[in-house]
């Protein structure tokens, strides 16, 4: 694997986007979208968050790079960004499994 030197400015953004990661509402959002593309109303009834507080959630992590959002009529619809939120996701899902919750 390639090794990148990170600027300051870099790690910042980083460290914002493993923030978002850092909250289970989100993370529950994002197994969610696992599957693939989801409407507000199938994310409420995935994640039991409401609709305004899942609005605030998608708005954070789309901010961050990490969801896609689509809209079609009345309907706004997300995804995962792309194949490495995704591998981020169960990288640390593998590693909390594979050590039985362990800290």
């Amino acid at each position: 694997m390639r090794r990148v030197s990170l600027t300051p400015a870099t790690i910042g953004i980083v460290a914002e986007r493993f923030k978002a990661l850092g909250e289970p509402a989100r993370l529950a959002i994002l197994q969610a979208l696992r599957g693939g593309e989801r409407c507000v109303s199938d994310l409420e009834r995935a994640t039991g968050l409401n609709q305004a507080n899942l609005s605030r959630h998608l708005q954070l992590l789309s901010a961050n790079g990490l969801v896609v959002r689509r809209k079609e009529g009345l309907y706004v619809y997300y995804a995962l960004a792309d194949r490495n939120v995704l591998k981020i996701f169960e990288i640390m899902c593998g590693r909390v499994t594979m050590r039985g919750h362990r800290a």
